[in-house]
């Protein structure tokens, strides 16, 4: 597919998913061969929810591809309370043993949405102070019952300029049935959503939707300083992810500080965004470590090109992880320097396994 038609259908998933976190849904301005563009694509990249959410009270629900998304709304519903019950169990559990876990991402984000049916999530997030994990960790492994896999934390990167014990004070409890689930300020988790977004750069549109939905439910109390955290670097890229929400998605940010109403995001962030949207399927964007740079060049040099361009960096990853910024410079710079440190790892690898083979 060329880069214009991905982003021409990027622009379209865009489009449609203007606002679709909203409790009130406007009629979706998007023709029957538009969307049979799309579904697939929506389908493979977890916005199968939110996109039924946008046709149930149309026409284009008795389509094809409207029964396709329906398919999949219905499979999110059956495992919406299979989920919920697994966060519940695994708190009861970290609880019995004097542990206070806060869940992160996954349902923490599904409870912003009219209906936590929209959106899908897998493995249950759970931040545990230092002192607990490893004790967490031994009693989630021991418990031969337990039918989840909970994917356990004692630290977020993302957020590496606050500390655990910042995150657990400035935490809130909400309800799930009659359980109390300790989950992020909304501060922190805008934060962490939109650091996480531009990390894995930024290829599910419904990680934006999550950001949109957060960023219009933020009150008069809302301490955006904090959200915005000490970090220059990272704070760059929270307050893109938000102008981001804007500028596609068209979230409403009258009550958040100017800078955010008349921010304009650089061409290049905008472009590699949609295009990642327009070519949406999960083999092209999983597992997000590429596999090793020229694992099969070294004996058949006539595939490096292949292989050098099949892992060629995108710009939003190699410029986050290089700590450059949302900003107009250029980017070959940062994707030269992401891809010779990826090439660099991987040579260092090859030469040490050279010689543990010659020993």
């Amino acid at each position: 597919m060329s880069p214009s038609t991905a982003r021409l259908r990027g622009q379209l998933i865009a489009d449609f998913l203007a606002g679709s976190w909203r409790e009130n849904q406007k009629a979706p301005d998007i023709s029957l061969p538009d969307l049979e563009q799309l579904a697939g694509l929506l389908y493979n990249s977890g916005g199968t929810g939110l996109a039924w959410w946008r046709i149930h009270e149309s026409d284009l629900r008795a389509s094809s591809c409207g029964e396709l998304l329906h398919q999949g709304y219905r499979l999110q519903a059956l495992q919406t309370p299979i989920n919920e019950d697994r966060i519940v169990r695994a708190f009861r559990l970290l609880r019995g043993a004097g542990v206070e876990p806060i869940l992160v991402k996954g349902w923490a984000a599904a409870r912003l949405y009219p209906h936590r049916t929209l959106r899908s999530y897998g493995d249950v997030d759970l931040l545990v102070g230092r002192t607990h994990f490893a004790g967490a960790r031994e009693l989630l492994d021991r418990d031969k019952s337990a039918t989840w896999w909970v994917d356990l934390h004692n630290g977020l990167t993302e957020l590496d300029d606050r500390s655990t014990d910042e995150l657990f004070k400035r935490s809130q409890v909400v309800i799930l049935g009659d359980e109390e689930i300790r989950v992020l300020s909304d501060e922190d988790h805008l934060a962490l959503l939109s650091i996480h977004l531009f990390k894995h750069g930024a290829w599910r549109p419904s990680w934006l939707c999550d950001i949109g939905a957060l960023s219009e439910s933020a009150t008069a109390a809302f301490d955006w300083q904090t959200c915005l955290g000490s970090d220059k670097h990272h704070s760059a890229w929270i307050a893109a992810a938000i102008v981001l929400a804007r500028q596609l998605l068209g979230a409403n940010l009258d009550h958040t500080p100017v800078g955010f109403k008349q921010k304009q995001l650089p061409e290049w962030l905008v472009d590699t965004v949609l295009k990642q949207w327009g070519n949406l399927f999960r083999a092209d964007h999983l597992p997000v470590r590429p596999q090793r740079l020229m694992a099969h060049s070294l004996k058949s040099p006539g595939t490096i090109l292949k292989d050098i361009c099949a892992r060629w960096p995108d710009p939003i990853v190699a410029t986050f992880n290089l700590r450059g910024g949302p900003n107009n410079f250029p980017r070959l710079p940062y994707q030269l320097g992401a891809f010779a440190s990826q090439a660099g790892r991987y040579l260092i690898d090859h030469a040490i396994r050279r010689g543990e083979q010659a020993v």
